[in-house]
C-alpha cells in the first residue's frame, strides 16, 4: 500500500503534499544543516512556511488557519518526514500547528483565539508545550510547577525540560497545579507569552543523540505573573484535556514512525542495488534480499495501521488506548526497521552525511516522547 493510496487521502490532500514537497525541497532542505548548527530552525522558514500555508493548515480560516482538518496536518508532516526533515521542521511544525494550535481551538475562548491563532498562522508566535519535568516525565499527575492565585491572576513558579521549540517559543501553554488537590484534578494549562515577562527563563539548548536541528530546551519560572485571562479550559480540567489530546499526538508518532521505515527501505533499497562486494551488487545477495523483504513488510503492515487510526480519527472515534498501540507498536518497529537498514550500509552507515544515520539517531526518541513506550504498554494493560 503506498501513501498515496491511503484511505484517509483524497485528490485535494495528494495535491497537498505535492505542492508541500515542492515547497520543502526548494526552501526548507537546504537549510538543513544550518539547522543542525544552529540547534534550531530560524524565524525566516517559519514565515516562509505560513507563506506556503503550511502553519495550522487544519485550525479555521475565521482565525486565520488553512481551514482543513487534521489529515491536512498528517499530510504536510508526512511530506517533511519524508524529505528528512522530521526531526527538525516536521516536529517543531507539528508541536506549533496540530498540537499547541488544537489546545487553544478545543479549549480556549474566542478572545483567546482570536489573540493567538492568526499570529501562530502566520508563523510572528510559535508555539510549545511544557509537560515533561526533571522529576515527572510521562507521569502528569504528579508534576510540581505550580500556579499560586493571586489578584488578576497566577504566579508560576518551577522548572520544565525536554521541551521543544522551547528556545524559540512565543507562547508555551505551562501545565501547572494550580490547587491543593493531589494527582489529576490540580493539573491546569497556563498559556504564557513569553515576550518580555519577568521571572521567565530559558536555559540550555540542550543538545541531543539526534533531532540536532529541532531546539529542545530547559524553562524555568521564577514567580512569573500570568494574566487570568490566560488560563486554558477550566481550573483543574487540564490533564483530562491533555489525555483527550493525548491519542492524536500519538497517531501522528506512529505515522511518522511509518514513513521513516517506508523512507529507509527505499534509501537501502537504492544503495544495495549499486553497492558491489565480491563481484556482486549487495542486493544479489539472499540475506539482503530478505533483510529488505522484512523491513518492507514491517512498513505495509505499520501503514495499513496507520491509515486505518486516521480513517477512525477522522471520524471522531480514535480512542486511546487504540493509539497507545498504534505509537508502541510503529516506534519500536521503525527503530527494529532503520537499524536493520543501516547495517546494509556498512561503515557507509555511521556517517552522519548518509542520510540512514540522521534517521537512525532520531529515531530512538520516538520510544520515549508523546508517552514512554512502558507507558504505553501501561495503558493497554489496564484495558485487557
Amino acid at each position: 500500500m503506498s501513501p498515496e493510496s491511503s484511505p484517509w487521502m483524497d485528490d485535494e490532500l495528494v495535491m497537498l503534499e505535492d505542492q508541500a514537497a515542492r515547497f520543502i525541497e526548494g526552501e526548507l532542505t537546504p537549510r538543513r544543516e544550518q539547522w543542525e548548527r544552529d540547534g534550531q530552525v530560524d524565524r525566516t522558514a517559519w514565515e516562509k512556511a505560513a507563506e506556503a500555508g503550511l502553519l495550522c493548515a487544519s485550525i479555521p480560516a475565521e482565525y486565520g488557519g488553512g481551514g482543513g482538518t487534521l489529515a491536512h496536518e498528517a499530510v504536510i508532516h508526512q511530506a517533511l518526514t519524508r524529505a528528512g526533515l522530521g526531526g527538525s521542521f516536521g516536529t517543531g511544525n507539528t508541536i506549533h500547528s496540530a498540537i499547541v494550535a488544537h489546545y487553544i481551538l478545543a479549549y480556549g475562548t474566542e478572545d483567546q483565539k482570536q489573540r493567538w491563532l492568526p499570529a501562530m498562522a502566520r508563523g510572528e508566535r510559535i508555539g510549545a508545550i511544557a509537560m515533561t519535568e526533571p522529576g515527572a516525565g510521562s507521569d502528569l499527575q504528579n508534576v510540581r510547577t505550580r500556579a499560586a492565585a493571586v489578584q488578576g491572576g497566577w504566579l508560576l513558579n518551577g522548572a520544565k525540560t525536554f521541551i521543544s521549540n522551547g528556545q524559540t517559543a512565543d507562547l508555551v501553554v505551562v501545565v501547572a497545579r494550580t490547587g491543593d488537590d493531589a494527582g489529576a484534578k490540580g493539573v491546569s494549562l497556563l498559556v504564557l507569552e513569553t515576550d518580555s515577562v519577568e521571572g521567565f527563563r530559558r536555559g540550555r539548548n540542550l543538545e541531543k543523540l539526534g533531532m540536532h536541528g529541532q531546539d529542545t530546551s530547559e524553562l524555568f519560572f521564577d514567580n512569573v505573573f500570568v494574566p487570568a485571562g490566560n488560563l486554558l479550559g477550566s481550573e483543574g480540567g487540564g490533564f483530562v484535556q491533555l489525555m483527550h489530546q493525548l491519542a492524536w499526538e500519538r497517531l501522528i508518532i506512529a505515522l511518522d514512525a511509518v514513513v521513516n521505515m517506508e523512507r529507509a527501505v527505499a534509501l537501502t533499497t537504492n544503495y544495495v542495488r549499486e553497492r558491489k562486494a565480491f563481484g556482486k551488487t549487495l542486493m544479489d545477495f539472499q540475506n539482503t534480499q530478505f533483510v529488505l523483504a522484512d523491513c518492507a513488510t514491517q512498513g505495509t503492515v505499520g501503514r495499513a495501521f496507520v491509515d486505518s487510526l486516521m480513517v477512525r480519527l477522522l471520524a471522531g472515534e480514535l480512542d486511546g488506548v487504540t493509539a497507545a498501540k498504534a505509537k508502541l507498536w510503529c516506534t519500536e518497529a521503525q527503530c527494529k526497521v532503520i537499524d536493520a537498514c543501516q547495517q546494509l550500509f556498512g561503515g557507509y552507515g555511521y556517517m552522519a552525511e548518509y542520510p540512514i544515520a540522521r534517521m537512525f539517531a532520531d529515531a530512538r526518541v520516538s520510544r520515549v516522547y508523546g508517552g514512554a513506550n512502558e507507558i504505553m504498554k501501561l495503558i493497554i494493560a489496564r484495558a485487557l
